[in-house]
């Protein structure tokens, strides 16, 4: 049985593990372990960049995500942005992102500083797109701009 719950910082290792396969999968990127340990390390740390959450089958950890706040000053309440979503290749298709999901969404619902769930995808990733429809999300009217260093 699946069971989602808040990371631990004993969970660091297999959170890198999974940010090294998720970035190598969607978007062909190597990244670096030292960097990304480093950046796990800095959740931990510090609660204000974000938190992890995990989906457990038999306390082996199969899945993984990152929220991070953002304030939203039109709903005066902050809204959760889902990063890094990874599950485990052998345990795809089998509803383990709709329970990370549901789990999520149960704790915004519960919490009146919560006003939602946000996240993006790589346009090219229609599979994701397609579970995160099915779960009754719908793509914004915003499109994402970015510069990066």
């Amino acid at each position: 049985m699946v069971k989602v719950r808040e990371a631990l910082k004993s969970d660091t290792d297999t959170i890198i593990k999974f940010q090294i396969a998720m970035a190598l999968e969607t978007e062909n990127l190597q990244l670096k372990k030292e960097v990304v340990n480093l950046g796990v390390q800095a959740i931990f740390e510090d609660a204000s960049k974000g938190k992890y959450f995990v989906a457990t089958n038999e306390e082996v950890i199969v899945g993984s995500l990152l929220i991070i706040a953002e304030w939203s000053d039109w709903r005066n309440r902050y809204v959760w942005w889902i990063h890094s979503v990874y599950i485990d290749p052998g345990f795809r298709k089998q509803g383990i992102y709709k329970q990370m999901y549901l789990h999520l969404k149960y704790l915004v619902e519960s919490c009146e500083s919560l006003a939602g769930l946000r996240l993006y995808v790589d346009k090219r990733n229609q599979a994701a797109q397609k579970v995160y429809k099915k779960l009754g999300m719908d793509d914004s009217h915003y499109d994402l701009f970015e510069w990066l260093k």
